[in-house]
């Protein structure tokens, strides 16, 4: 079975499926979810409009309600990916 590699961004994976993007491993403690709420085509590209941002805790034994640490919706993808990696660092870190 051939190993797969995953996109990265400031050296963690960035997977995306659809219009949801996880940023982080899924072996450390916390991931960052972010889901595309709405696009918006500029010149002939859709890009990402509404951004929300989820910090979650990757503890499969946590109810969905309790996984969920922080949540905030951006404008832009660029801004959601500051922002999310700035939570997850400080989050993995413990300065959150």
């Amino acid at each position: 079975m051939a190993n797969k590699e995953f996109f990265t961004y400031k050296g963690r994976p960035l997977v995306r499926c659809g219009d949801e993007l996880y940023y982080g491993s899924m072996a450390e403690r916390f991931v960052i979810r972010m889901q595309i709420k709405t696009k918006k085509t500029v010149g002939d590209l859709e890009i990402a409009d509404k951004v929300a941002i989820q910090l979650m805790c990757t503890d499969p034994d946590l109810s969905p309600r309790k996984q969920l640490i922080k949540a905030s919706e951006k404008t832009g993808l660029y801004v959601a990916m500051d922002i999310a990696e700035i939570w997850l660092d400080r989050a993995l870190t413990g300065k959150a």
